[in-house]
């Protein structure tokens, strides 16, 4: 075992600390006892300023390097942490232990902080994952609507409340850091991150910004408080033709209006982190961005977290493959703390380490970002409770959180149509045929970001299907008959469900160029039951408005679901009336495909306005 040897500091922030210290406690008092190792940053007393100061002063260069440093799971051992002092390990989309069971989160947590810990100074890591819509990593976990869906609802306190909902089943697998919400202003239905954004205008991800609070509590610190992020700073949602990762062609005017309003609310939140778009301002990549990140997020907004790059966001700069040395220096004088380098961390190591000796990288950029990533380790209160609390492992996938979702489902519906009032459905003594792709299908109704990064159809998690929830909701008087393509209806049903739309995608994946209508297998579906002239209605699930103007005087009614989640249920509260909708459109629904980007204000006709929502 090699025996740390601390660095002599500086005589004047030595007799600081003595003073502050002094400060800290009354004169007569006796003192306080002394931690285990007896070192003032493992003092939960002091000040977290104190603790950082003190913790920073014992830091060599490769212990700070590595508090910027973020691994992925599978590119990582243990003892890798504990060798290069790493500061944070990340779960990529889908990327989980086996057997993948929030107990199995659990164990993999502790066994990576057990090798942090290891390290002579003992500074603990942090776990990020993108729990975007519940812990979707997590086999069982709850899955809430995805932020389309919470946009619709127009209810900051209920995505309050998920957000604390998430964070306590974060909490149970002992992941401490959630790399969202994206407040993303999604400008182009084209973009594949579209169903991540909680609406078109400013507004809408601003006022639901209080998912930060949900996640974080109102300071951090607390027994289910983990690490919001604030993403894809900045103007993600903005890229020409909706392209994934291209370029926000904008005015500095138009870009503070329109993309910076969210992330202001965020800071103004306490966000702890935030993370940099992989996309580009007019034509200049964002990681390399100092002015943004440096001039606009830290100076003027005032952000006092740390800014996290995206997975290999850095080898970006340059547009070719391969991170350079000058893509390093780039990005982390450019403000970015921590470096999501999922595979290749121990090149990223060795080419900071090359960058800083050769003064490329300043050190007081080295100590402002390890004070950044500290100070938020510290007031999570990781160094005095490291390992996961088990307590909370049982909320993973409970009831309660389940209920809520349910709740975030019903208030997301939004009814687009309803002729002649064919909505509600009489529970009782009907008849009602249900068809389509998406009834009876949680990997659809979910989308992308769930088990796996691009999501999967079929039975991917425990849940309730939207046909299951309309078999429940039904009365024991009403037959309910199910075939996916529509076979075997016949004139005696008094009701047809078709329940059609997309299925799962995510980023990049996820980007339409072309059509945007329903595909042959929806429409065919739909019209094998108007064929059978009973009314038809059509349950839209997607992650965007679809181009079906063409169709839609041949429905008698349209509900836009988004992408609910687990919790199909809610869907049929709506459909039989036990709850009347009030969601109301986040985005600007389009007349025709060629509209895009269509968006409140531009003057363009759509098929519904941003803000369209009937009731019963």
């Amino acid at each position: 075992m090699i025996r740390h040897h601390h660095r002599p500091r500086p005589l004047a922030l030595a007799l600081l600390l003595v003073a502050v210290t002094a400060l800290a406690a009354p004169a007569l008092a006796a003192p306080a006892p002394a931690t285990a190792a007896g070192l003032p940053y493992q003092d939960p007393t002091l000040p977290v300023a104190t603790r950082v100061a003190d913790l920073l002063a014992r830091m060599t260069l490769d212990e700070k390097l590595g508090q910027m440093t973020q691994a992925e799971r599978g590119s990582v051992t243990a003892s890798d942490l504990t060798t290069y002092r790493l500061g944070s390990v990340l779960s990529g989309g889908g990327s989980a232990p086996t057997p993948n069971t929030a107990t199995s989160w659990a164990d993999m947590y502790d066994g990576f902080q057990r090798a942090a810990l290891a390290t002579p100074l003992g500074i603990p890591m942090i776990y990020g994952v993108d729990a975007v819509h519940g812990h979707n990593n997590v086999y069982g976990a709850t899955i809430f609507p995805h932020n389309i869906g919470l946009g619709a609802t127009r209810d900051p306190a209920l995505v309050q409340q998920i957000g604390q909902a998430v964070a306590e089943e974060m909490t149970g697998t002992g992941v401490d850091w959630n790399f969202a919400p994206c407040l993303c202003v999604a400008r182009n239905d084209r973009w594949g991150r579209t169903y991540e954004s909680f609406g078109e205008t400013p507004d809408l991800p601003a006022s639901l910004s209080t998912l930060v609070t949900g996640l974080q509590g109102t300071t951090l610190g607390g027994p289910t408080s983990v690490l919001a992020t604030a993403k894809h700073y900045l103007g993600d949602g903005g890229t020409t033709g909706g392209d994934d990762q291209g370029d926000t062609q904008l005015s500095e005017a138009d870009l503070r209006a329109i993309h910076l309003p969210p992330f202001q609310a965020a800071v103004q939140r306490g966000v702890g982190s935030v993370m940099i778009s992989y996309s580009s301002w007019n034509g200049v990549k964002l990681h390399g961005h100092r002015y943004l990140i440096t001039d606009v997020l830290k100076g003027e907004l005032g952000f006092s977290g740390f800014v996290v790059s995206d997975w290999n966001g850095i080898d970006q700069i340059d547009g070719a493959s391969g991170f350079t040395a000058a893509e390093v220096s780039a990005a982390v004088n450019a403000g970015i703390d921590m470096v999501m380098v999922p595979t290749a961390w121990k090149t990223f190591l060795s080419t900071l380490r090359a960058e800083v000796q050769n003064g490329h990288v300043p050190m007081s950029r080295i100590d402002d970002a390890n004070r950044r990533i500290l100070t938020k380790k510290f007031e999570l209160g990781l160094f005095e409770r490291p390992y996961t609390d088990r307590s909370w492992t049982p909320t993973v996938g409970g009831a309660t959180h389940r209920a809520l979702a349910r709740q975030a489902v019903r208030q997301s519906q939004v009814l687009l149509k309803n002729d002649g009032g064919v909505l509600p459905l009489a529970r009782d003594n009907n008849k009602i045929f249900v068809a389509g792709k998406n009834a009876d299908n949680i990997g659809n109704q979910s989308g992308g970001w769930t088990i796996s990064w691009q999501g999967s159809s079929g039975a991917v998690t425990p849940g309730t299907t939207i046909l299951q929830g309309i078999r429940a909701a039904a009365g024991p008087t009403t037959t309910v008959t199910y075939n996916q393509r529509g076979t075997g209806i016949d004139k005696t049903y008094r009701a047809a469900i078709a329940v059609v739309g997309e299925t799962p995608y995510a980023e990049g994946q996820g980007d339409r160029t072309g059509s945007m209508s329903l595909d042959r297998d929806d429409l065919r579906t739909i019209t094998t039951l108007r064929n059978s002239g009973v009314p038809v209605i059509v349950v839209l699930v997607s992650g965007r408005p679809l181009d079906v103007a063409a169709e839609l005087p041949r429905w008698n009614a349209l509900l836009a679901s988004w992408l609910p989640g687990t919790e199909g249920a809610g869907v049929a509260d709506v459909l039989f009336g036990g709850y009347a909708p009030t969601g109301k459109l986040p985005m600007t629904w389009m007349n025709s495909v060629s509209q895009q980007p269509i968006n409140a204000g531009d003057g363009k006709v759509p098929l519904f306005p941003q803000g369209y929502g009937l009731t019963y």
